[in-house]
């Protein structure tokens, strides 16, 4: 990939020595300098745009998907449980869930503004109607008629058959669910960021992409396929400790 790279870049110099698409790495440590070095004044200093914009971002990310996961495991395991919730619901979650989350943008700024709000109910909402889904579809095919019916035979409530039952047999899908929300929520937030935002990665590559600063938008794309990748190895290594059967 790095010799990829290193032919591109070589190849448009020739072409245009000044041309900034594919920068040298030696531009590089400019854009990690500019990212690291401290904000304001030397009275007043602020945080690196580096660390401003990861805070933005990353807590919008974890309080977005935080609700949106809670919700979604809520109604989706309501659903799957009882066929009354999930008569009425099934087809609104089912016509909602075809809807780009990004065109629903206009919507969010007239319910909920522009501030954190907006950016925590647009990653909450993106990803909780095809989460609700997925969670209902496991618990149709995973979970039989038989083994409820053998649990309330032993004795077991309402709530023992959705704990010992429903959410014991579902929890590797519903891990496996959150990997699989992990990009899509990203793409709603950097939107949101890139239309919106005063601070992120989604408003710093935005800013920095129109001046053509490229060193520092290929830095931050590396940066979100890390945080990528390191989530979903987090949610693998859960999924083993929790679920030591699952090998699927």
């Amino acid at each position: 990939m790095f010799a990829v790279y290193s032919g591109l870049s070589y190849r448009q110099s020739t072409i245009n020595e000044r041309q900034k698409v594919i920068p040298g790495w030696g531009t590089f440590a400019d854009g990690v300098s500019r990212m690291v070095a401290a904000q304001g004044s030397d009275e007043s200093p602020k945080p690196s745009m580096l660390v401003t914009d990861l805070r933005a971002t990353y807590w919008r990310l974890f309080l977005g998907m935080a609700l949106g996961v809670t919700l979604s495991v809520v109604v989706g395991i309501a659903m799957g449980s009882y066929r009354w919730i999930a008569a009425p619901l099934e087809p609104i979650i089912s016509f909602l869930a075809k809807i780009p989350p990004t065109a629903m943008l206009p919507i969010y700024f007239v319910l909920v503004g522009s501030d954190q709000t907006m950016f925590t109910t647009m990653v909450a909402l993106g990803i909780f109607f095809t989460m609700a889904q997925s969670v209902y579809q496991e618990i149709l095919k995973d979970v039989t008629d038989e083994a409820i019916d053998k649990a309330y035979t032993l004795g077991a409530s309402d709530a023992e058959i959705i704990y010992e039952v429903i959410w014991k047999q579902i929890i590797p899908a519903i891990l496996d669910n959150i990997r699989l929300q992990i990009g899509p929520a990203m793409i709603f937030l950097l939107a949101a960021e890139m239309l919106v935002g005063g601070e992120g990665i989604g408003y710093r590559i935005r800013m920095e992409s129109r001046v053509l600063n490229m060193s520092i938008v290929y830095i931050y794309l590396c940066i979100l396929g890390a945080t990528g990748l390191l989530a979903d190895g987090c949610l693998l290594w859960l999924r083993k400790k929790l679920c030591p059967w699952y090998n699927r």
